[in-house]
């Protein structure tokens, strides 16, 4: 299971309905993408820090871990725009606006991965696919997804312990020996991921697989009070920058 799957199993916020926090992760993402980055995307970010890091209880290392990932592609998004290829001051060239253009969408871009971090932190992936279906996305879609979704974490386990059987037997100690190994852990990989897939295909019709996955989702309601203060949150939000924008240079 990844850090980020386990977290969310972990979660404070477990046992509430995933479409609470949906509304609070993804109204925070599109704050951050249609508000101004400055002082939009500043506030979004701060806020959302806020309920992971206090009501939400992530811990602050894993959340680090989990965000320098996004990070690093909104960092390399911004770099581009720094730039002017072929003007009037030669091939390459420091874009006039390019320092403003390219903090507006690091802003922009990084809290709005935060937002989605949020959903991701708080709600497992098993708690929001079998609800799915009751939204209208066809029930045969949800199930490969769910199988996907297991399959993935029995190939990282199996990939995990041929990697640490590879170095027992000094496979990685030279760069041909480590192109060898890594050639075999993929053939190996991809045979096992057949296997598994057969063999889950056996034990369905073993179960009387009739086109639907039956799984258990723990029941939990939709808290109105956990809604109107996420609608107060944002409203704040939408409120709080419209009024520094005007105030601030």
């Amino acid at each position: 299971m990844l850090p980020i799957d386990a977290a969310a199993h972990s979660s404070r916020w477990r046992r509430r309905h995933p479409c609470e926090k949906a509304v609070l992760g993804f109204g925070l993402t599109l704050c951050a993408v249609c508000l101004p980055p400055w002082p939009g995307a500043v506030l979004v970010a701060a806020a959302t820090l806020a309920v992971l890091l206090g009501p939400a209880g992530v811990p602050g290392r894993q959340l680090w871990r989990a965000f320098r990932i996004p990070l690093g592609f909104c960092v390399t998004g911004a770099i581009p725009l720094l730039f002017e290829v072929g003007g009037a001051r030669g091939l390459v060239a420091l874009a006039p606006d390019g320092p403003v253009h390219a903090g507006e969408l690091l802003l922009r871009t990084s809290a709005a991965s935060l937002g989605v971090l949020l959903f991701a932190f708080t709600t497992p992936v098993s708690d929001v696919l079998p609800r799915l279906v009751r939204a209208g996305v066809p029930a045969p879609v949800v199930d490969v997804a769910l199988v996907m979704y297991r399959i993935s974490f029995l190939l990282l386990d199996a990939i995990s312990k041929i990697r640490q059987a590879q170095a027992a037997r000094l496979g990685l100690t030279t760069r041909a020996a480590t192109w060898r190994s890594l050639a075999g852990l993929g053939a190996t990989a991809f045979v096992r991921a057949f296997d598994r897939a057969q063999r889950l295909q056996t034990g369905l019709a073993g179960r009387g697989y009739d086109g639907t996955l039956r799984v258990l989702v723990p029941q939990a309601g939709v808290s109105t009070r956990f809604l109107a203060s996420t609608a107060g949150l944002l409203a704040g939000l939408v409120a709080l920058t419209l009024v520094l924008e005007r105030s601030l240079p």
